[in-house]
């Protein structure tokens, strides 16, 4: 179909159906609605499209198919907000939070340090009344992210009517508890993970368990998947808005427009989340130098690398780079991004690499920014992303054993 033909001829027909009423003439209202339709035609000739889904096993790819079908469907993204970058900086303020009640909970680890765990036990399922088989799913935020987060506030009201338990895992001295060692968290060491997870499958066996990490949390998740192996108590993964390549991610977030917009407030909130932990930090790092940090590579360069014993910040970037790892995930993971991702470039989303294992599933929208898909004309409820992570989980505990053997 040619878009520019049509859009030209229902320009000329509104203009010669409108004849008064706009500012003394028809004229004003035609042009209106002929760049209304010229906009409506460009948005789903160019705008709105279906995922690509990249996958190299045909169970898998029939699995998402039949169970997860969003992956599949055309995504609209918000007609007035489709762009990358706005739809990431509008999401946190245009979704709703929903009401979810935790219960805290704090666990030792090996270094003498705690980990925060915020419950929602879903103890009213009726789907699962049984709380030692009840499906559970971890869930992972972002670099400074905490369990108050609105998606993941959405991801718990999804399980919730599937009536599964969720648990977030908030990294260190992130969600108010206090630092007992001098150590915070990072994208490439998954110890606190693995402790996390560990505990978790130790207090509920019998439970069908999965986890879901976002953005850094994404990254962390998939780290320990290329670690693991098979040799994990997770059934599957879904990782939304990864960073894969954290080069790229980086030299990405330092061009002069994506650093105003994104690079300089998340410097910020990296320093605030660790500057109420300043004595203890600053018995093994000079705390005044840390909070000079313009930039998420002067302070990983300062603080990051160095808190994790790495020779230099290339060193960690290429060990927190899950593009690296992605061969020896051992079990199923769905993999959403967009390609206009200013934090996860599509050129540096690891195609080929996800071909090469049986197990990766990628879903490639050409919209959605970071952690955004918004879509519908007021989207405060429910984001595309939020309708992928619903249809997976539930396709995993209800039907997973259908993708297990490949």
């Amino acid at each position: 179909m040619d878009w520019q033909v049509l859009t030209r001829e229902l320009s000329l027909y509104l203009e010669s159906q409108v004849r008064v009423g706009f500012f003394g003439s028809g004229v004003g209202l035609s042009l209106v609605l002929g760049f209304g339709v010229a906009y409506a035609c460009y948005y789903l000739n160019s705008i709105a499209k279906k995922p690509q889904l990249v996958a190299s096993n045909d169970r898998f790819c029939r699995f998402l198919e039949e169970y997860c079908p969003v992956v599949t469907e055309t995504y609209y993204p918000t007609i007035w907000c489709w762009e990358g970058r706005v739809q990431t900086l509008l999401r946190p303020f245009i979704t709703s939070r929903p009401q979810v009640q935790y219960r805290n909970e704090l666990i030792k680890t090996a270094d003498g340090g705690q980990i925060s765990l915020d419950w929602f036990d879903n103890n009213d399922s009726s789907y699962y009344p049984d709380a030692s088989t009840r499906p559970t799913v971890l869930l992972l935020p972002g670099l400074t992210g905490t369990s108050k987060e609105s998606y993941i506030l959405h991801m718990i009201h999804q399980s919730e009517t599937l009536g599964y338990r969720c648990v977030v895992f908030n990294n260190r001295g992130i969600a108010g508890e206090e630092l007992l060692t001098p150590r915070t968290y990072c994208a490439a060491n998954t110890e606190d993970l693995e402790t996390v997870i560990h505990h978790v499958h130790s207090l509920h066996p019998s439970a069908p368990f999965m986890a879901a990490g976002v953005s850094m949390g994404g990254m962390l998740l998939l780290n320990y998947l290329g670690k693991t192996g098979r040799d994990t108590p997770l059934m599957a993964a879904a990782i939304f808005s990864a960073g894969w390549n954290v080069f790229e991610s980086i030299e990405s977030l330092e061009k002069p427009l994506n650093w105003l917009l994104f690079n300089y407030y998340l410097t910020t909130c990296l320093q605030s989340s660790i500057s109420r932990h300043r004595q203890i930090l600053e018995k093994l790092f000079d705390m005044d130098l840390v909070m000079k940090a313009r930039t998420i590579r002067e302070f990983d360069k300062q603080f990051t690398s160095v808190m994790f014993g790495y020779r230099s910040i290339d060193d960690y970037y290429e060990d927190a780079s899950p593009c690296r790892k992605l061969k020896s995930v051992g079990i199923p993971v769905l993999c959403l991004n967009s390609v206009d991702d200013v934090f996860s470039p599509g050129h540096a989303i690891p195609v080929e690499t996800a071909k090469q294992n049986a197990n990766v599933a990628l879903v490639l929208t050409s919209c959605g920014g970071h952690i955004g898909f918004l879509e519908g004309i007021w989207p405060r409820k429910c984001t595309y992303m939020d309708r992928v992570f619903k249809q997976f989980v539930q396709a995993v505990f209800e039907h997973g054993n259908k993708i297990f053997s490949i």
